[in-house]
């Protein structure tokens, strides 16, 4: 269990995926099913190469490094749709997280998101989970240029919120994020989850707090 996890907290930024709520599985799906459109083989480590990256810098790569015959703009709308309906309909949120959320609301804590996804897949999943009832502030990978680990998303959401980035509390599920959430000056909470269970003693080694779900917060 951690304890008093928000003394001296200001507001808590959390990542979307993997953190927040228990999508991952959606975009390794979407990988799988995007190369095997083209018959192209699809390296076992790619999710650990694009981890981090915007939507744009993920699309860029992808394009540069593998012959696929979308333009950029093409590929982002591709994968865009085929993300929306599971947003909109299959993610729920990480166990234990709406009781934290519900004890920041009571304590006057700010909160935002800070995600390297579309603001086009942050409204379905908004749809299906609400998830504007919690977050004042929410910063997209549409809405920046350098992802994790620059801290620029971190940053961002830091300014719009008005708080002090050493006042920011981070929840992150890569290492990519929480470099980022270090990079921007803030602590970090690691998330475990499934799509990155290789990652799990460097996740506990970086970040500041390590949980398995938020039900581990005790205050």
């Amino acid at each position: 269990m951690i304890y008093n996890i928000l003394d001296g907290i200001k507001a808590v930024i959390f990542d979307m995926d993997g953190s927040l709520v228990d999508s991952m599985w959606i975009w390794k799906q979407i990988d799988i099913d995007h190369f095997a459109m083209y018959d192209i083989a699809m390296p076992p480590d790619l999710q650990t190469q694009i981890e981090g990256m915007s939507f744009f810098q993920t699309a860029q790569y992808i394009k540069e490094n593998f012959p696929f015959p979308e333009t950029i703009e093409e590929m982002m709308k591709l994968w865009n749709d085929m993300a929306h309906e599971k947003y909109a309909k299959e993610v729920t949120y990480k166990k234990g997280v709406i009781d934290f959320l519900n004890i920041c609301v009571e304590r006057n804590i700010k909160l935002a998101i800070a995600t390297s996804n579309s603001r086009y897949l942050f409204d379905a999943a908004n749809d299906n989970l609400r998830l504007d009832r919690y977050f004042s502030c929410v910063i997209t990978g549409t809405e920046i240029i350098n992802g994790k680990p620059a801290p620029d998303v971190y940053l961002e959401a830091a300014k719009k919120l008005n708080v002090d980035p050493k006042d920011c509390l981070v929840f992150e599920d890569v290492i990519k994020g929480i470099e980022a959430g270090h990079n921007a000056g803030m602590k970090v909470c690691a998330v475990d989850d499934e799509s990155s269970f290789k990652q799990k003693e460097d996740k506990i080694k970086e970040a500041d707090f390590f949980i398995h779900d938020f039900t581990e917060l005790e205050f």
